[in-house]
């Protein structure tokens, strides 16, 4: 499990100062004879969410004292919301960007899986664009993920490096809206992770060249304000651990 060195070194002072004026106990999180209760409240980037359903369903059943609440977004959504006060115990982001936006506000982070880019393409536009250049053709309706998203920056780091310039008919704020927009054929084409594109029956989807020198890896961490911290701990190690790593690679998801 590798943690990753982000915190600054005043981080605990300014979390001190950010909840000065909190004074509620945190809840227990085990039972006289150690096992799990409580509620836990995970954020993690929409393209997780397969994989962290299964993950959480297997999390459970080993401690069905737990109570897991999770929200999916996008990752600069969700690291808002961490910004804002949102009641959150575990984080998981599509970037180190966005983790290190709330770095003040979590334990150090953990490298847990990777993901790469692919180009999805409508069922009825699957003749017209075989290659990333075709995103550039005059006639092609393509949607992205927003820049501040994990998706949408490696999106234009891909593009960038390969030379393909166009203007996107819509900027989406996760990457779950992306797929959504091309399965409905709402959308000629876009550019997904590999994971999203594998979830769907709906689309096509190649590996442009260059995908593999834009990888984007995704940290978890624990919120240092957590009322259940315990189980925070627990299931940042077990979605780190050989189960939770299993789960994630048949959802597509390499190793960190």
């Amino acid at each position: 499990m590798r943690r990753i060195p982000i915190l600054a070194a005043t981080a605990l002072t300014a979390l001190t100062l950010a909840l000065g004026g909190c004074t509620a106990e945190p809840a227990p999180t085990a039972t006289a004879d150690g096992a799990f209760t409580g509620e836990l409240r995970v954020a993690a980037a929409a393209s997780l969410q397969g994989a962290f359903d299964e993950a959480i369903e297997v999390f459970t059943e080993k401690h069905p004292g737990v109570k897991v609440v999770p929200t999916y977004d996008g990752s600069s959504t969700l690291a808002t919301q961490i910004e804002n006060g949102a009641n959150v115990d575990v984080f998981a982001s599509a970037d180190m960007a966005n983790m290190t936006r709330v770095e003040s506000l979590v334990e150090a982070p953990v490298e847990f899986a990777r993901n790469s880019l692919v180009v999805i393409v409508s069922q009825g536009s699957s003749d017209m664009i075989t290659t990333l250049d075709d995103l550039a053709l005059p006639e092609a309706s393509i949607v992205l993920c927003a820049p501040q998203v994990p998706c949408g920056a490696a999106s234009q780091t891909l593009l960038q490096q390969q030379g393909v310039v166009f203007t996107p008919a819509s900027l989406e704020q996760n990457v779950t809206a992306v797929l959504t927009k091309v399965a409905a054929d709402e959308a000629d084409a876009g550019l997904v992770y590999k994971t999203d594109a594998a979830a769907s029956a709906d689309v096509v989807s190649f590996v442009p060249e260059g995908a593999d020198q834009v990888v984007n890896t995704y940290p978890i961490a624990e919120l240092r304000g957590s009322r259940n911290p315990d189980v925070s701990y627990a299931f940042v190690r077990f979605i780190t651990g050989p189960e939770g790593q299993k789960i994630l690679s048949s959802y597509g998801f390499d190793s960190p």
